[in-house]
């Protein structure tokens, strides 16, 4: 249990589990006010703006969310801020590691997932053995065929590391359907130049993110799509990258609900 900094007077409870580095941000401890998972003493905290003692214990008991990897809360965390729902999709997850996202798509409804990635055995058993993926592991996107991405996808998703957007996604977003959706995490540590990392591999730099997110819509609208929005990942990268999530689109499909103003760094 964090032990409680002196202080006086009252505090709210997402606010307090920021101050305590139980939650990296306060989208991040609303989430887990709201999950059930934080406690003060024996009485769970059902409310994020609930005021509590600034002296009162806190801690965060159990597991937050129902996906097999941390990942699934950023793509579920999407789906709530533009107000998607991929039911009947078929879609193309780039970058699937452990699932994270595949696991989202498939409780929403999606019908199939074609998981991507360059790694292997890293996709959890339950997705594995789940009828409704097709399991592309130790491939490379960029070498994607349509003898390999045998339906039309409708939807594509992306939570790839050690590489930019660009290189990664210009062979998949080729592939998915005339109409077609486009859910991806933007994650500035793998875009910006290397001597602009800063130290623990963490861009820190507002202005980098900037830059970064325009550079991410530019290229998308290069590539023919229309980006709807730019929104913050409800959580930080493992090293505590601050990431994004972009929506986007093209042919003949509706632009998607945009926070407003829209949560880009601006």
């Amino acid at each position: 249990m964090a032990q409680p900094k002196k202080s006086a007077g009252k505090i709210r409870v997402d606010q307090a589990l920021v101050a305590r580095d139980l939650a990296e941000s306060r989208t991040r401890a609303q989430a887990l006010v709201m999950a059930g998972v934080v406690f003060s003493g024996e009485t769970k905290l059902e409310k994020p703006g609930q005021q509590i003692a600034a002296d009162a214990p806190l801690d965060v008991r159990g597991r937050d969310h129902p996906w097999v990897s941390r990942g699934g809360i950023k793509l579920a965390g999407a789906l709530e801020a533009f107000a998607l729902d991929p039911a009947g999709a078929v879609a193309m997850d780039i970058g699937s590691s452990t699932g994270g996202f595949t696991d989202v798509l498939l409780t929403h409804g999606a019908v199939h997932v074609f998981a991507v990635d360059s790694g292997t055995n890293q996709l959890a058993w339950k997705l594995r053995s789940d009828e409704r993926v097709t399991v592309l592991e130790q491939t490379n996107a960029r070498h994607l065929t349509p003898d390999l991405i045998d339906r039309d996808c409708n939807w594509l998703v992306c939570d790839a590391s050690f590489i930019g957007l660009a290189k990664v996604l210009e062979r998949p977003l080729s592939l998915a359907a005339t109409d077609a959706r486009a859910v991806v995490l933007v994650k500035p540590q793998f875009e910006v130049e290397r001597h602009e990392v800063g130290k623990g591999g963490v861009v820190r730099d507002g202005a980098l993110h900037r830059r970064v997110c325009d550079e991410a819509r530019a290229w998308f609208e290069s590539q023919g799509w229309t980006v709807d929005g730019i929104v913050p990942s409800p959580i930080t990268g493992p090293e505590g990258n601050v990431e994004f999530l972009l929506a986007a689109r093209r042919g003949n499909v509706a632009p998607c609900h945009v926070p407003e103003p829209d949560t880009a760094p601006a």
